[in-house]
């Protein structure tokens, strides 16, 4: 992002903070309808993503899916940029709960709970739910380029009561959140849909063969607590719930039942949690692949092979 573009996006930022929220979504939306025309790089992965889940679908099909998948793509960033100006009533509202019970009794009897996520619906939005309803929320955050951008989504969450780990080279990130879990009564929410260090690893994945993090997993593992697979997604609200939420659009939070670490010695623990997180995430993809916002490279077909030697043991 260029320095013109960076200060674009923060003012865009600001002023989406002061507008009403119908007028951020319809910028929003023409700005999806505008990316998805141009065809650039990201839609065309999106694209190529999007095929896994509807393999044989038709070229208008997929056109059609990423068109979609964009428009979930920018609702994103737009409910982003306002999720400071919310009030929690407005947070609470736009939140509905898919199976709740087996992590809401192990965090009210003071337990720590690992979640495996990926880029799905509005995680900022369930974050912000979570740590109020849950428990506290300690994650990890991708470090962006450029750093303004970066701080400024590290300040939003922390803003929302989270606590936020910089993905960075020199910290000892794993270590950090071995202890906070260890320390109780914490939600440790990880995206994990795609490989962001090398040391990710390889699985079954809509039919085809991808790299993830081995975070959410490795977690679990290193300290016993619960590795719960969640899936995101936008849905329409109506009535009550709209008046109340403020918002034509609200969040489905779906949590699957806790994986199980299988035998064997710790790595292939890890694999098969991570495989059993990744199978439940496949099967929300291929039910209404549209929310899941990957324009990125995961699957090892598209990745640089030379990056794969590099990172093969």
């Amino acid at each position: 992002m260029t320095s013109g573009a960076t200060r674009l996006f923060l003012t865009a930022w600001t002023a989406a903070e002061k507008l009403p929220e119908g007028a951020v979504r319809g910028v929003m939306h023409v700005a999806a309808e505008l990316a998805w025309l141009r065809r650039g790089a990201g839609v065309r992965r999106l694209e190529d993503n999007l095929a896994r889940a509807r393999p044989g679908v038709s070229r208008t099909d997929l056109r059609r899916l990423s068109r979609r998948g964009m428009r979930t793509y920018l609702r994103y960033y737009g409910e982003a940029f306002r999720l400071g100006a919310l009030t929690p009533e407005q947070v609470t509202a736009r939140v509905r709960l898919e199976n709740p019970g087996f992590v809401t009794e192990q965090t009210r009897a003071g337990r720590s709970v690992v979640l495996a996520l990926a880029h799905q619906g509005n995680w900022d939005l369930a974050g912000a739910w979570a740590t109020t309803h849950l428990a506290p929320v300690t994650t990890v955050a991708e470090h962006l380029e450029p750093a303004e951008v970066f701080d400024r989504f590290v300040a939003l969450r922390e803003r929302l009561g989270m606590r936020i780990i910089p993905l960075d080279a020199d910290r000892r990130v794993f270590s950090d959140l071995v202890r906070t879990v260890r320390g109780g009564g914490a939600v440790i929410p990880l995206l994990a849909d795609r490989d962001l260090t090398a040391r990710g690893l390889e699985v079954a994945f809509l039919g085809e063969r991808a790299r993830v993090a081995a975070g959410p997993a490795a977690l679990a593992a290193a300290t016993g607590a619960p590795l719960v697979p969640v899936t995101l997604r936008h849905e329409r609200l109506h009535g009550a719930r709209r008046r109340a939420a403020g918002s034509r659009w609200g969040l489905l939070v779906r949590f699957h039942p806790p994986v199980t670490p299988g035998a064997g010695d710790r790595a292939a623990q890890v694999q098969h949690m991570t495989q059993q997180w990744v199978d439940a995430l496949a099967a929300d993809i291929v039910e209404d692949p549209t929310h899941w916002h990957m324009l990125q490279r995961v699957f090892v077909a598209d990745l640089d092979p030379d990056r794969l030697t590099r990172v093969s043991p």
